[in-house]
């Protein structure tokens, strides 16, 4: 991103304070940030703070008759190689979708000639919304850019989509928007499988595990971002398709192996999901708690990752995933070895990494142990997919 140029817009909301972090990571990055902060952003953050971070001068008002003989407004939307807004409040992205321009930032988001990228941030039933859905698909239909908001606690207490993703991951989507890293994986086919799988022992009871599907879903959408065609196989999980993924859902672990072999030929296969090793014969009828504990007939299921590795049609880089608590780097050497992958990621699940939005891993390939520190789903996502399209290259 060095000497990239970003024209940050800051709307009204809480998620604005976490604008302050995004300009540290794209100041780090190599990129400069020029700041519009709303009036609504500014009973969240301040012209200082974000000042001071970006080492340029924040703007406020259209009717800063200095900015327009200096900066006009017209030269200011120009001037950058992309524009963000962030956080893009539900009130923003219905001004953008309609093309109202009453403000500022709302006169440079009309007036720019340069691609637009918006992260929303919103109440989970504001998202959800009639309203906002139509307008996010006007706004992407006008070549706009808007990030899935991430599902999570919110301010006011609710739970659900419409968190503002994390700094780390707008900084990923920014370098793809930029084209920095697009395109790397074009014409490039890679099968990704995410979330958990269910093994039913009656009609109505499963054994499961607690993927939440997120590193999955994270590294599909990551992987088509730079232009990869992506076959995301997804276990029973409750995320959104990310944008330009075709998604497979299946349930138990046969269902996901007869998947992911029917998605092939890939040039690469990740595979994330947390695949029941056995699954049960499952009773034609509920068993009774009056029968006393069922003697259920256990049987091995398929091992996706090995049957892979030794097919005809293995992908020329096969990743899997150790999802372990004791010995993590150990364990996931031995992995390797003994189902044939090129790369396995390890990660210590016993804390709260299964359902939280963060992880920390460790790539294990035929060169050593990389140990990446801990960052979110979507920055892992992000670094993992700009080392696979290396190793593609």
């Amino acid at each position: 991103m060095n000497g990239k140029r970003i024209l940050l817009i800051v709307g009204g909301g809480i998620a604005a304070y976490k604008s302050c972090e995004l300009v540290r990571l794209i100041r780090k990055a190599g990129g400069q940030v020029t700041c519009v902060l709303t009036e609504g952003g500014s009973h969240f953050v301040t012209a200082m703070t974000l000042g001071a971070l970006s080492e340029n001068r924040v703007y406020t008002s259209l009717w800063d008759l200095k900015d327009e003989v200096e900066m006009g407004h017209i030269q200011l939307s120009r001037a950058a190689d992309l524009v963000v807004v962030c956080p893009a409040t539900a009130d923003l992205m219905a001004k953008m979708a309609a093309g109202i321009a009453d403000d500022l930032a709302t006169t440079l988001l009309l007036a720019t000639d340069k691609p637009v990228l918006a992260a929303p941030a919103m109440n989970v039933r504001m998202w959800q919304h009639a309203a906002t859905r139509r307008n996010v698909a006007q706004l992407r239909t006008d070549g706009v850019t808007v990030l899935e908001p991430d599902e999570g606690a919110m301010a006011c207490g609710e739970f659900g989509p419409g968190r503002l993703p994390e700094p780390e991951a707008i900084l990923g989507a920014i370098r793809n928007a930029l084209g920095s890293s697009a395109g790397r994986l074009a014409g490039k086919h890679v099968i990704v499988t995410a979330g958990p799988t269910q093994e039913p022992i009656d009609p109505v009871r499963v054994i499961a595990n607690r993927s939440s599907g997120k590193q999955g879903f994270a590294i599909a959408e990551a992987l088509a971002g730079l232009g990869a065609e992506v076959t995301l196989v997804a276990g029973p999980v409750g995320l959104p398709t990310p944008r330009g993924v075709r998604r497979v859902d299946v349930e138990t672990a046969r269902e996901m192996d007869r998947a992911v072999q029917g998605a092939l030929p890939a040039d690469a296969a990740v595979l994330v999901a947390a695949v029941a090793d056995w699954g049960v014969e499952a009773a034609a009828s509920k068993l009774k708690k009056a029968d006393g504990p069922p003697q259920l007939a256990w049987s091995a299921n398929p091992d996706i990752l090995l049957e892979l590795a030794h097919s005809r049609h293995r992908p020329k880089l096969l990743v899997g995933f150790a999802a372990e608590t004791d010995d993590v780097v150990e364990a996931a050497r031995a992995k390797r070895e003994r189902k044939g992958c090129d790369w396995i990621v390890a990660n210590d699940v016993s804390g709260d990494v299964m359902g939280g939005e963060e992880n920390s891993i460790h790539l294990v390939t035929g060169d050593g142990i990389e140990s990446w520190e801990r960052a979110s789903k979507q920055e892992v996502a992000r670094r993992l997919a700009e080392r696979i399209a290396d190793a593609l290259a």
